[in-house]
C-alpha cells in the first residue's frame, strides 16, 4: 500500500514514472501466450498433447492480417452499400427463398423473427453459400490471436473454443475453411456463436452450418431470438433533420437514448407514424457523398448489430430485407 509521503509525490513524477513504465512494459511474446494457452485449455480438460498439437497444427498467415487490417466497414456509407444492395444479390436471395420456402417460414415461426431478415443475413454474409471464407479457420484465428496485439484475446478466445467446437461437432479443422475472422459455414459463425446458438434444424442429429442450410437457416433465427429481436416491430426510420442532431452518433455503446432523446422540432421523423417515445433508441449517421443522412435506429437495429457491430453492416442488412420483402409481397 503507498504511503502517505509517496501520495504526496509531485504530479509530474508520478506521471514520468507511469510513462516510463508503460514504455519499458512487455508485451507477452508469441511463445509466452502460447504456454499460457496450453495452461488453460488444459484446465478446460484437454490433455498437454492434445493443446500441443492443435497449436502445433495452424499456421501465421500473412494474408489473414492484411484483411483485418482494411476491413470494408471503414468505407464511407456511400462507398459500402453497393457492395452489397446490388440486383444480383436481390435476384438470389428471391430464389433462395422460393427454394426454403418452407424452412424459412418455419424458422420465422419458431423462433419470432422477419423472416427477410434470415434471407438477408444469408445473403450479405455468403451470397447463399456462395462465398464462404478462403482462409483455414484454425490459421486465421491463431494467427489473430497470437499476432494481432489489438484483439489478441479476444481471438485466442475464439481459438480456444474451436477446440471444443472441432470436438463436440466432429468437424476437420484440415478442411474448415471461413473468414479471415475464423467466421463459417452459410451464417458465418465465429466458434463461440456455433457452440452457443447453432440448432439441428433438419433433425439428423447434428448441426451443420457448413452443410445443411436448414440448419443455417434455423441457427440465424436462433440467434436473433436469442439477442431480442420482436417481430413486426420497425428497425430503423429515416429522419429529416433542419440541424445537426444533438444526440450522439452511436459507436458501439449500449443504448442509453430513448426515442425522445433524439427527437426534436430540428430532427423529425421523415414520415409520420405512432411511435413509443420511451423505447429504447439510437442515433445512425450515414455518409454521403455530399451530405449525411440521419437514422433512428430501435431494438432490432440494434440486435443486427449483435451479430456484426458495424451500424453500417447493419444498415445494409436492413435495406437490404426491405427490398427483398418489397418483392417477395409481390409474387
Amino acid at each position: 500500500m503507498p504511503t502517505f509521503k509517496k501520495l504526496l509525490a509531485p504530479l509530474g513524477l508520478l506521471l514520468s514514472l507511469n510513462l516510463s513504465a508503460c514504455a519499458t512494459a512487455e508485451v507477452p511474446s508469441p511463445e509466452q501466450l502460447k504456454q499460457d494457452f496450453i495452461k488453460q485449455q488444459r484446465s478446460q480438460g484437454f490433455s498437454q498433447e492434445e493443446v500441443e498439437s492443435f497449436l502445433a497444427s495452424a499456421q501465421k498467415n500473412q494474408a489473414v492480417l492484411d484483411a483485418i487490417s482494411s476491413p470494408w466497414e471503414a468505407k464511407p456509407w456511400h462507398q459500402y452499400y453497393p457492395i452489397f444492395l446490388t440486383e444480383k444479390r436481390l435476384e438470389a436471395g428471391l430464389n433462395f427463398w422460393q427454394q426454403h420456402e418452407q424452412t424459412i417460414a418455419r424458422a420465422a415461426k419458431t423462433y419470432g423473427v422477419d423472416p427477410q431478415i434470415i434471407v438477408a443475413i444469408i445473403g450479405i454474409e455468403t451470397f447463399y453459400g456462395g462465398y464462404m471464407g478462403k482462409y483455414p479457420v484454425i490459421d486465421a484465428l491463431y494467427t489473430l490471436g497470437f499476432y494481432y496485439p489489438p484483439r489478441a484475446t479476444f481471438f485466442r478466445g475464439e481459438f480456444a473454443k474451436l477446440m471444443t467446437l472441432l470436438k463436440e461437432e466432429q468437424l476437420n479443422k484440415e478442411t474448415l475453411l471461413g473468414s479471415y475472422a475464423g467466421a463459417m459455414g452459410y451464417g458465418q459463425f465465429i466458434p463461440s456463436s456455433y457452440l452457443a446458438y447453432a440448432v439441428d434444424f433438419d433433425g439428423d442429429g447434428k448441426r451443420d452450418l457448413l452443410g445443411s442450410v436448414d440448419d443455417a437457416i434455423g441457427s440465424v433465427a436462433n440467434y436473433f431470438h436469442r439477442h431480442g429481436w420482436k417481430a413486426g416491430e420497425p428497425v430503423a426510420l429515416e429522419l429529416s433533420t433542419s440541424a445537426t442532431p444533438k444526440a450522439k452518433v452511436w459507436k458501439g455503446e449500449k443504448l442509453n437514448y430513448q426515442v425522445a432523446d433524439i427527437l426534436s422540432p430540428e430532427v423529425a421523423l421523415k414520415e409520420n407514424r405512432d411511435l413509443d417515445a420511451s423505447q429504447k433508441a439510437l442515433l445512425i449517421e450515414l455518409e454521403q457523398a455530399d451530405a449525411k443522412d440521419y437514422w433512428l435506429g430501435l431494438n432490432n437495429f440494434y440486435v443486427i448489430t449483435r451479430y456484426n457491430r458495424s451500424p453500417l453492416y447493419a444498415m445494409a442488412v436492413y435495406q437490404f430485407s426491405e427490398q427483398l420483402k418489397a418483392h417477395h409481397d409481390k409474387t
